[in-house]
């Protein structure tokens, strides 16, 4: 059975849409945004915000695969910075500004990777609540 095929008035055969099939990642262009760093005792999470608050793309230390004790390290902070830079750049980012929340070893080490990539920091806010 091969694919039907729909007959137009005039004779002619027209190939069939293919329906379902959607590209799986979509690609935002974002010139700026916000990254929320939030650093835990245990964990390190990463995100990246456009200015209407929407979510774009995070990163945390333990979906890098670090588990455990490791989650809180400094070096598992860089190396969820250089992963959310990384998926910034693919996005086109040139500017962010900084909000930092938490008292956790990874707060300056995922702030230092995620500049290291190259990308512009506008402002670093600190809203840790004492």
């Amino acid at each position: 059975m091969g694919k039907k095929r729909v007959v137009a008035q005039s004779g002619t055969t027209v190939a069939p849409s293919s329906g379902g099939t959607r590209s799986s990642t979509t690609k935002h262009q974002l010139a700026s945004g916000r990254v929320h760093i939030h650093a835990t005792y245990n964990n390190t999470k990463l995100s990246l915000h456009d200015f209407d608050g929407n979510l774009v793309v995070w990163a945390t230390s333990g979906g890098l695969g670090f588990s455990g004790a490791k989650k809180g390290t400094t070096f598992a902070a860089g190396k969820v910075g250089e992963r959310l830079a990384e998926h910034a750049l693919d996005l086109g980012v040139k500017e962010v500004e900084m909000v930092i929340k938490g008292v956790g070893a990874g707060r300056e080490a995922a702030l230092r990777a995620f500049a290291a990539k190259g990308i512009n920091i506008v402002s670093i806010k600190d809203v840790t609540p004492i």
